[in-house]
């Protein structure tokens, strides 16, 4: 159903912490016309930790009323609560968002049998697709591969997004017959060389037209063509953990002019000994 390269969208802010409506039309318009398969909305790295329901209503309505029927968009509604996620994932659908994307109830720290059983409340009480969410890097929970297959039996779970750099973890999830889109940028063009349908990327926030191709390539099995994108990307990966997600990409397209330098507490502008570091990045991809 999801396929290539979906933008995980930063949520643009001013200095004060305001979303910034008119950069998030423009990054809207601009991963269109470079050639995104989709977006997610309100992700980790839209700071969704941080978004009132009020902002994720009025973000979700603007990328459904710019982008809907021409790109997929998806709406990050995983909350430790199963009970808000399933009324976030409510919303979501009442906006006419393409699917939720639902991640794993951080802090909790649920067991297995918790994580099926959370799953399924969430999806049989939605109205849309259901793509589950394994970063236990930030929630301290992973959902384990027999776990998401046997959440993929129900109708409404339609994909994961693992974000475990395992290259055993996604086969067993490919071979069991969930579609997988990759969560880690840096393994994501050999596990979609290797059969997953795509990426939902926090790089694609940058060079969203450059993903798009090489997510093209390795979907349509040039390996080389592919590789040799993922290779020209390679520093960049590595400067998006430099701090925590979405700090270094914020930095960056404040830098290229696509947003201002707002960010949300506890969260806080990058440190200015990557400043040159990541000056020298942009300059490259340029």
């Amino acid at each position: 159903m999801f396929k290539g390269s979906i933008v995980a969208l930063v949520t643009p802010m001013r200095a004060n912490g305001d979303i910034d409506e008119t950069a998030w039309l423009g990054l809207l318009d601009w991963h269109l016309a470079s050639g995104s398969s989709g977006v997610v909305v309100a992700g980790t790295t839209g700071e969704s930790a941080t978004l009132n329901e009020k902002e994720f209503e009025r973000l979700l309505g603007l990328a459904i009323e710019r982008l809907g029927g021409r790109v997929s968009v998806l709406a990050g509604t995983g909350l430790p609560s199963t009970a808000e996620t399933r009324r976030r994932t409510e919303i979501a659908a009442r906006l006419g968002a393409d699917a939720a994307l639902v991640v794993t109830p951080a802090y909790n720290r649920p067991s297995q049998r918790g994580l099926l059983a959370h799953y399924r409340a969430v999806a049989d009480a939605s109205r849309i697709p259901i793509v589950l969410y394994n970063v236990p890097a930030r929630t301290a929970v992973d959902m384990l591969p027999e776990t998401s297959l046997a959440l993929a039996a129900h109708p409404n779970i339609v994909a994961i997004k693992e974000a475990v750099a395992d290259a055993g973890r996604i086969a067993a999830l490919i071979d069991g017959g969930l579609s997988v889109l990759s969560g880690d940028d840096g393994s994501c063009c050999s596990s979609m060389l290797a059969g997953a349908d795509g990426v939902i990327s926090v790089a694609a926030n940058l060079v969203p037209a450059e993903f798009s191709r090489l997510c093209e390539q390795a979907l349509s099995g040039q390996e080389t063509a592919a590789r040799a994108i993922d290779q020209r990307l390679a520093e960049l990966y590595v400067f998006l953990g430099v701090e925590a997600n979405p700090v270094p990409v914020k930095w960056l397209l404040e830098q290229a002019g696509r947003i201002g330098p707002g960010l949300r507490l506890p969260l806080v502008r990058l440190d200015d000994r990557w400043h040159q570091r990541g000056q020298v990045l942009l300059d490259a991809l340029a």
